[in-house]
């Protein structure tokens, strides 16, 4: 039986700027742009999530929520710095670690022998050695697999610790609600509420045939965690799998014209990136814009190359999905897996 930690940093960028400044501790605190630049709330502390604010919010949202709110731009060097330590201390535990940012990541500890081999003693020095080294809370879950260490270390935060054992598995998933499962956001819980299903007990009455229609791939997807079947391993080593850049503008662009105007500073940006990573095989292209109402479209193509012609293609068609001023354009570029230009390479 596997045993993974899912650890994630209770409000990681808030909780460095209150660490270090304690008069922050209990006012409400936003780390984001501001909202002259149309900015958004990268993260924030509890006291702030109390007048509603999140990640993501727009930052002059946030401000008409809690107009007191404090306001600080990130320091990622700092917040890098912190994160290298805390994954330090996760190598002391184990090798078999998966970041998924900045502030938390997996960890496969099913072979490890010290504290008795018990994943729960294991959670516990991670919290206690983080906290002690670097001033910081962790929440820890601990469970058979990914998904569920993930749904138990958001169970009880923030500074919590939730346990899953093998036996208890059946029971948890049979009354977790389905829009605690990964993937399912607000969009697909309406849909699922449409059908009357709430719980996962309530999804398992579906036949895997009839997720898959409603749902399309992802049906599969939920007929296996409603089940509690989540094989994944925990990936020491992450394959990039795309490479973007983006601009959310000072101004929404006004127009079609405006839209086209911008896009080959982007395609210049996303050149130069693609070339610090050693220009890879590309398999495909695409374009995504954030209209001014914050829907969000995007746009693909296959090609193995970067063709400035073809993103203005894309754009054209992507924007008369909204046909509306633009706050943010995108460029990026799909990545051929490994495997596949590895193959290439054999037989060119």
């Amino acid at each position: 039986m596997r045993k993974i930690l899912h650890a994630d940093c209770d409000c990681f960028y808030a909780a460095i700027e209150m660490r270090d400044n304690p008069a922050l501790r209990d006012i409400p605190l936003a780390i984001g742009g501001t909202a002259a630049q149309r900015g958004v709330i990268a993260t924030c502390n509890y006291p702030a999530r109390a007048f509603g604010i999140h990640s993501a919010m727009p930052t002059a949202r946030a401000l008409r929520l809690c107009p007191h709110l404090t306001l600080l731009p990130p320091d990622f060097p700092r917040y890098r710095d912190v994160s290298a330590r805390i994954q330090a201390i996760f190598r002391e535990l184990t090798p078999r670690i998966e970041p998924l940012s900045l502030d938390e990541a997996y960890l496969d500890v099913s072979e490890v022998r010290r504290f008795r081999g018990s994943a729960t003693w294991m959670a516990r020095w991670l919290k206690e050695e983080t906290h002690r080294r670097t001033g910081i809370t962790l929440s820890v879950g601990v469970a058979p697999s990914k998904f569920l260490a993930k749904i138990a270390s958001d169970w009880d935060k923030p500074d919590g610790l939730t346990v899953i054992p093998p036996e208890a598995v059946e029971a948890f998933i049979t009354e977790l609600p389905v829009d605690r499962l990964h993937g399912v956001g607000p969009a697909t819980a309406a849909r699922l509420a449409a059908l009357d299903i709430a719980t996962c007990a309530d999804l398992r009455r579906w036949s895997r045939e009839a997720l898959v229609e409603h749902f399309g791939k992802f049906g599969q997807r939920l007929f296996e965690l409603a089940r509690g079947i989540d094989d994944r391993p925990v990936q020491t080593e992450r394959e990039r799998k795309s490479v973007s850049a983006e601009t959310t503008f000072h101004q929404d662009l006004p127009d079609l014209a405006a839209c086209r105007a911008a896009l080959p500073a982007l395609v210049e940006r996303l050149r130069s990136r693609l070339a610090r990573h050693g220009d890879p095989p590309l398999k495909g292209s695409f374009i995504k814009v954030r209209f001014d109402d914050f829907t969000l479209t995007t746009l693909e193509a296959g090609g193995a190359r970067v063709d400035a012609d073809q993103f203005l293609a894309l754009l054209e068609a992507a924007w008369q999905r909204g046909a509306r001023p633009v706050r943010l354009l995108g460029v990026g570029a799909r990545l051929k897996p490994a495997a596949d230009a590895r193959q290439l390479t054999l037989f060119t």
